[in-house]
C-alpha cells in the first residue's frame, strides 16, 4: 500500500460529513479541486474506490472499502488532534512534572511552589516524591530538591544556604546567642547520624562540647516535639525551624549559635543533558523567587 497522510483522511471525514466534495472544500479551507485530489490519492494509496460518485446533485456515496478506511480514519485523525493538543499544552507549561523533595522543603518551599503553579498553569499535573537517602532518584524525576551538588551528569542550581540554630525548652539558656561551650553535658535530640547531621556533631567536637544525645528521630517533628516536652534541646537548619512554626512558639526559644557552624546549603538538581519542559523551566524560577524570601 501506498503512503497517504492525514489530509487525506481529513478529506475523506469530511465528505461523508458533509455529504458533497463541495462542501467538504468549504468546511476544510480548500479548493473541490483539492479536495477531488487528495481523495484520489486516498484511493490510490488504498488501492481501491472509497466513493461512489453518482453524478448531479445526488450525494456522494461511500464504499465498503471506503467504510473500512474512515473506521481507521476517525481513530488516526482523534489521536493526531490529542497528540496536537497535549503538545500545545506541553510548550504552554500545562504538562507533567515530578518534583523530589525531603522533609523541611516540603513543609516550606514546596507547598507555594506547588500552589503558584497550579495557578499559573491550572492544568498541569504535579507529581512529588519525598526521599531522604544520600544519593536521591535524579533521574527518576524532572526536579529534584536536596542538600548537596552532586556530579556524575547533575546539573544544580543553589537556592539558599540554611544557617543551624538552637532550639531549647524556654528558660533552657539566657536570650541571645548560646555558645558551644555551654552545650557540654546538656541534654540534646537529634536526627540519625546520617546526612549533615555528622557535620553537626563534628562541630560539637571541634568546640570541645560532648553534649548527650537523650533521643534521636529522622522527623523534623518528632525532634521538635521532644524539645517541647523537654527532654533536651536540637541544633536544626532553621528552615526546620521556621516550617514548624518555632520562632513564635510560646514553650521553645531560639538561639544563633557561636561560633557559627557553616550552613546547610540547599539545591534544586536535575539529569544534565536531558531537555527541561517550560514547566520544568517556570518551576526552576519560581523556587529561586520563593527561597529568596528564607535567605538570612
Amino acid at each position: 500500500m501506498a503512503e497517504f497522510d492525514l489530509r487525506h483522511l481529513a478529506a475523506l471525514a469530511a465528505v461523508v460529513d458533509e455529504g458533497s466534495f463541495g462542501r467538504a472544500a468549504l468546511r476544510l479551507g480548500y479548493t473541490q479541486s483539492t479536495v477531488s485530489q487528495q481523495i484520489a490519492s486516498l484511493e490510490k494509496a488504498v488501492g481501491g474506490v472509497v466513493f461512489d460518485r453518482p453524478g448531479g446533485p445526488r450525494p456522494v456515496l461511500i464504499t465498503p472499502l471506503g467504510q473500512i478506511v474512515l473506521a481507521h480514519a476517525r481513530e488516526l485523525l482523534a489521536n493526531a488532534q490529542a497528540m496536537r493538543t497535549a503538545i500545545a499544552r506541553f510548550n504552554a507549561g500545562a504538562g507533567r512534572i515530578d518534583i523530589g523533595t525531603f522533609q523541611s522543603v516540603s513543609n516550606v518551599l514546596l507547598p507555594p511552589l506547588v500552589r503558584r503553579l497550579r495557578d499559573e498553569h491550572p492544568g498541569c499535573d504535579i507529581g512529588i516524591v519525598e526521599d531522604e537517602s544520600e544519593h536521591p532518584p535524579v533521574a527518576e524525576v524532572d526536579l529534584m530538591f536536596f542538600d548537596a551538588p552532586l556530579g556524575g551528569g547533575i546539573e544544580h542550581r543553589k537556592l539558599l544556604a540554611d544557617p543551624y540554630v538552637l532550639v531549647a525548652p524556654r528558660g533552657a539558656f539566657p536570650e541571645g546567642p548560646v555558645r558551644f561551650a555551654d552545650l557540654d553535658e546538656t541534654p540534646m535530640v537529634a536526627w540519625p547520624p546520617t546526612c549533615d547531621q555528622p557535620r553537626v556533631e563534628r562541630a560539637f567536637a571541634s568546640n570541645h562540647a560532648r553534649p548527650r544525645i537523650v533521643f534521636r528521630a529522622s522527623g523534623n517533628e518528632a525532634v521538635l516535639a521532644m524539645v517541647r516536652a523537654g527532654i533536651g534541646s536540637a541544633v536544626l537548619p532553621k528552615l526546620v525551624v521556621r516550617g514548624a512554626a518555632a520562632l513564635t512558639d510560646d514553650i521553645l526559644t531560639v538561639h544563633e549559635l557561636l561560633p557559627r557552624v557553616p550552613p546547610r546549603e540547599i539545591y534544586l538538581l536535575w539529569q544534565s543533558g536531558r531537555t527541561r519542559s517550560p514547566l520544568a523551566d517556570r518551576a526552576i524560577e519560581i523556587a529561586v523567587d520563593i527561597a529568596a524570601t528564607y535567605r538570612d
